[in-house]
């Protein structure tokens, strides 16, 4: 645990209570989602991550996840529905609805999953 440094104010010792620094990163939509999640509904655990400087390391982590959790469902139910390249060039309409259907019920469970958790 880091030491508590202070900051001399007249005759007073004030602590130094800033968080850590943490890199300044771009985050997509489901690090966006999450943090928006966080500090609506989960205010104690986006402070106690905030404060101890890992808050980016978290966001930066559910975002990856959340990518690799879309592709893995989406392969799965295109596997499963039986959508294929074939399909898609004889019948394109049929094919972009199904995989529209297939790509919302993927995010469905990796909002339930990762996000709303």
């Amino acid at each position: 645990m880091n030491e508590l440094t202070y900051t001399m104010q007249g005759d007073y010792r004030l602590p130094n209570l800033l968080p850590p620094q943490e890199p300044e990163v771009t985050l997509g939509k489901y690090g966006l989602m999450r943090r928006r999640y966080l500090r609506q509904h989960r205010r104690v655990t986006y402070t106690n991550l905030l404060t101890s400087g890992k808050l980016t390391e978290h966001l930066l982590e559910i975002e990856q996840t959340a990518h690799s959790r879309m592709e893995q469902i989406t392969a799965q139910m295109v596997r499963a529905e039986g959508v294929t390249e074939e399909l898609k060039a004889t019948d394109q309409m049929k094919w972009v609805g199904l995989m529209n259907g297939i790509r919302q019920a993927a995010e469905e469970t990796v909002l339930t999953e990762l996000i709303y958790n």
